[in-house]
């Protein structure tokens, strides 16, 4: 519920989509990728010392590992670095409202787009998983929070957007 004050939880369930289809023998846990910002080093007349400039929209190499209880078919489907792979993870986020101190539920949806580029077959035990996973370099994600997308990255088209606003309009114009 957009504007509703609360306090967040946890994540109460989740599922992670390609191409519509949920995908099945995922582990418990899906680590999202970091947003780490390029940077240059600043120095010269005017500036004391050395400055770190963020580079807006510029990022390093961001992963998402999809992980496996064990080596399935549906670790395979999304193995062809040739194909672009569109993955969707949607959550249900559960949160206290504190007016009222009940427990309310509220979307979240990451869409992420890129290739395949690691696979870890994991290991072979009687009686246990074996922790196999599809590493993703992403090309594009998305982050959307109860309908309002908070973070938008297309690395291919030179988009990045925050709260809906483009922080790179600018950039594209004059170039």
């Amino acid at each position: 519920m957009a504007g509703v004050l609360g306090i967040p939880g946890v994540i109460n369930n989740f599922n992670l989509y390609y191409k519509g289809t949920a995908l099945v023998g995922l582990t418990g846990e899906i680590t999202l990728p970091d947003f780490e910002g390029m940077t240059e080093t600043l120095s010269g007349p005017g500036i004391l010392g050395e400055l770190e400039e963020v580079i807006i929209g510029a990022f390093g190499s961001m992963e998402l590992e999809v992980p496996f209880r064990i080596l399935d078919e549906d670790a395979f489907k999304i193995m062809s670095p040739m194909e672009t792979l569109d993955l969707t993870l949607r959550a249900s986020e559960q949160y206290t409202v504190k007016s009222t101190g009940n427990l309310d539920y509220k979307g979240m949806r990451v869409v992420v787009r890129g290739r395949q580029k690691k696979m870890t077959t994991g290991t072979v035990k009687q009686g246990g998983a074996m922790d196999s996973s599809v590493t993703v370099e992403v090309a594009y994600i998305m982050i959307e929070l109860d309908g309002q997308k908070r973070i938008e990255l297309d690395k291919l088209n030179n988009v990045y957007k925050v709260n809906d606003k483009d922080l790179l309009a600018k950039v594209r114009s004059q170039c």
